[in-house]
C-alpha cells in the first residue's frame, strides 16, 4: 500500500496536468495570439458565414474561378474526411479524374487552347486546399470575363491583388484563395 499510495498520486497528478491544465492553456493561448486561426479563419459576408480561408470550398458556377478537387469523401470538402486520394500517377482512377476535369475545363471554356495547371486536375495531400496557384486563376480569366461581361485587364489585377506570397518569403509556393478571390469578384461587380 505504501508504494501503492504515490504511484496513484502521480497517475492523477499527471491525468490533470495532462488532461486539464496542457489544453487548457493551450487553447487560452491560442484564443490570445491567434484568435481569427482558433475560430476557423471563418469569413463572414453580411453577417453570414460564406466558408474558411483554411478550408476549400466548391464552386461550379462558370462565373467564378474554382478551385481545387477535393478527394474527400463521401462529400467534397469535407473537414472530418481530410485526406487525399493515394491514387499513384498511373492508377486509371486518377487519370480519369484528371481527364474528366481537363473535359470541364475546355467545355466551360472552349476557345481556351493553353496547357491546364496542374493543380486544377488533381487533390493536395489534404483533399481540402483553399488555396490555388496565380498560373490556375490566370488559366480561368478568359472564361470568366466572358460569363460576367467583364475586362480580362480587371480581372488578372485582381489575381494579382490576391496573390499571396510564399509563407515568410521562403516556404512554399505563390497562391490564391479561391474564396476570398470569388468573393472580391462578386464586389467588384
Amino acid at each position: 500500500m505504501r508504494l501503492l499510495r504515490p504511484l496513484v498520486v502521480l497517475f492523477l497528478l499527471l491525468n490533470v496536468v495532462t488532461g486539464f491544465v496542457y489544453p487548457a492553456l493551450c487553447f487560452g493561448l491560442g484564443r490570445w495570439l491567434f484568435p481569427r486561426e482558433v475560430s476557423g479563419s471563418l469569413v463572414s459576408v453580411d453577417g453570414k458565414v460564406a466558408g474558411s480561408t483554411l478550408i476549400g470550398q466548391s464552386f461550379e458556377d462558370p462565373k467564378y474561378f474554382w478551385g481545387r478537387l477535393s478527394a474527400t469523401a463521401p462529400m467534397p470538402n469535407n473537414g472530418v474526411a481530410s485526406g487525399g486520394s493515394n491514387f499513384g500517377p498511373l492508377n486509371p482512377k486518377l487519370l480519369d479524374a484528371v481527364k474528366g476535369r481537363i473535359a470541364a475545363l475546355r467545355a466551360a471554356d472552349p476557345g481556351d487552347e493553353a496547357a491546364v495547371p496542374v493543380d486544377l486536375v488533381t487533390a493536395s495531400g489534404s483533399g481540402l486546399d483553399p488555396d490555388i496557384s496565380p498560373a490556375a486563376a490566370l488559366y480561368q480569366i478568359h472564361r470568366i470575363a466572358r460569363v460576367r461581361h467583364l475586362d480580362s485587364r480587371q480581372l488578372r489585377r485582381l489575381v494579382q491583388t490576391h496573390t499571396e506570397a510564399p509563407q515568410w518569403g521562403v516556404f512554399g509556393e505563390a497562391r490564391v484563395n479561391v474564396l476570398m478571390l470569388n468573393l472580391a469578384l462578386d464586389r467588384a461587380q
